[in-house]
């Protein structure tokens, strides 16, 4: 196993600081949270369960020590932000708020 491999696993273990994956019956590895996502990742379980198979990249074997990366095989389009311009104000409520209390009070009598 080499750095920029594909490989399968399944999650075994979750911790605050990343997942520990099985590779196959003699290697393990750790996902770092930094690797889940490209966003900020508050909490590892929110994207990742103990049991779920996953693709992963390996990014880094050191000794017996084996990174992975989930987000370099799982990205998600985020949703392109999009920006509005508020041009009337509240004006048109100012407009028309005497109207629907008026009638509030002539529907209500």
């Amino acid at each position: 196993m080499k750095q920029g491999d594909i490989v399968k696993g399944r999650i075994t273990n979750i911790k605050p600081y990343g997942a520990f994956v099985k590779i196959n019956d003699e290697i393990d590895g750790l996902i770092h949270i930094s690797e889940v996502s490209d966003g900020y990742v508050r909490n590892i379980e929110d994207y990742l369960s103990v049991g779920d198979e996953v693709t992963l990249e390996v990014i880094k074997v050191e000794n017996k020590k084996i990174s992975l990366s989930y987000k370099s095989q799982n990205k998600k389009r985020r949703k392109k932000k999009e920006s509005t311009e508020v041009t009337a104000g509240f004006k048109p409520f100012e407009t028309m708020l005497k109207a629907w209390v008026d009638k509030y009070q002539k529907d209500n009598k």
